[in-house]
């Protein structure tokens, strides 16, 4: 089994285990975001939020993740230090979860969902960064791996709140939840962060404030990694858009318990597991541009076609189809970005991405809830198949070298 693996993905066993820990990491940052998701219905009716209040409190998400998000781009790149900023991230945004149990008005948990955005990202630029250092020749495939954690958390975390929600309050839920990633937390800082002083030493070699933002202007004059972030940025509006309505629609109008809730997202994430190492692994070997351009156009005709899916199995099945195609292409992305960009810049073009990522997320969550207030929930899944045709068409757009094939 073992040397299978190891013909499939080209890197011995003995050599993956950073990318398992990392990709652990990942998993916990998912699983907190995947959690608050999964609660929001029951916080919107246990507050009496409207669906655009609801939007607005996710909103609050995406606005924290961009305000933190280039500063952490900065201080991971200047300092080398990328254990020590992905553990700091787990904490934060364990810490904030853990206290949602203290948190019953829309203010305080405002404050905890600020926590929770800023934390998020300030993980990427670290993670990938450090990926990207570690495995050069396998980039799409350690990315993958870094990809399948965050599917994990995503998966695993409905069917875990769903679960505890049988039992306890959302505030009970939610602060239970936090004790893994605390966990996660601990068990990175014990195993990678003797690993964290080959990026430090790097960054005093030569990486001065002065040489950062003269090769940051560069970066973002490169209209390939600004076209990618923004193709980046529409993708990531429709994922996140999807995350915040799939739920309200399977409660709201196919009538779906929280257990069963939860089984459904959790079968979109389980089949993004199983796409993500075959996406990332073929894209080492072809290159990133077809794999992505697949993903992207099944994703498209998969959300238009959810509303006609009227039972609870058949869309459940229609989501499974749509987390094969939606997350096939999030670690080709990543690898795509880390091709194009120079390894001593690869956190801050990762914050570039991430912060174009969440900027478009802004807008998802509270002009669905205006949409869906409007015309009901149906409407948003058309407009978030809108959103994703635009970032095929930029697919199209980007231009034709791609490092990946080229080396092929």
């Amino acid at each position: 089994m073992i040397a299978a693996i190891e013909r499939f993905t080209g890197l011995r066993w003995t050599g993956q285990g950073p990318a398992f820990l990392v990709g652990l990491g990942h998993a916990g940052t998912h699983w907190i975001a995947a959690t608050f998701y999964l609660l929001l219905p029951f916080i919107t009716a246990d507050l009496g939020l409207s669906y655009a209040e609801a939007g607005a409190l996710v909103a609050v998400f995406h606005v924290s993740a961009v305000a933190a998000n280039f500063a952490s781009g900065l201080i991971v790149d200047v300092t080398g230090r990328r254990v020590v900023f992905q553990v700091a991230s787990l904490v934060v945004g364990g810490g904030a979860l853990l206290a949602f149990g203290l948190g019953g008005r829309m203010v305080m948990l405002s404050v905890l969902v600020a926590l929770i955005g800023a934390a998020n990202n300030l993980w990427h630029p670290a993670a990938i960064a450090f990926l990207s250092q570690h495995y050069p020749d396998n980039r799409g495939y350690a990315l993958s791996i870094h990809a399948l954690g965050a599917n994990i958390g995503d998966a695993v975390a409905p069917l875990a709140a769903g679960a505890l929600l049988v039992w306890l309050t959302w505030k009970g839920a939610a602060s239970v939840a936090a004790l893994p990633v605390l966990a996660a937390a601990a068990l990175i800082a014990l195993m990678l962060l003797p690993r964290d002083t080959d990026g430090a030493q790097e960054a005093r070699r030569g990486m001065g404030l002065g040489e950062y933002f003269s090769g940051l202007a560069e970066l973002l004059r490169d209209k390939a990694v600004l076209g990618l972030c923004l193709m980046a940025g529409f993708r990531t509006m429709t994922q996140n858009g999807l995350l915040v309505f799939l739920p309200l629609y399977l409660a709201d109008v196919l009538g779906v318990g929280p257990f069963l809730m939860g089984v459904a997202l959790m079968a979109m994430q389980v089949a993004g597991m199983i796409a993500g190492p075959i996406a990332g692994v073929w894209s080492d070997r072809v290159g990133r541009r077809p794999v992505v351009l697949a993903g992207l156009t099944v994703a498209t005709a998969v959300i238009a076609a959810l509303t006609l899916a009227g039972s609870g199995p058949l869309f459940i099945a229609g989501i499974s189809v749509l987390g094969f195609a939606l997350f096939a292409a999030r670690p080709v992305i990543h690898s795509w970005l880390m091709d194009l960009t120079p390894p001593r810049l690869g956190g801050s073009a990762t914050s570039v991405m991430f912060g174009t990522q969440s900027g478009l997320s802004v807008l998802v969550a509270p002009v669905g809830g205006l949409i869906a207030d409007t015309w009901g929930l149906a409407a948003v899944f058309y407009g978030l198949a809108g959103t994703m045709l635009v970032a095929n068409v930029l697919v199209f757009l980007l231009p034709h070298h791609d490092p990946r094939a080229a080396a092929g």
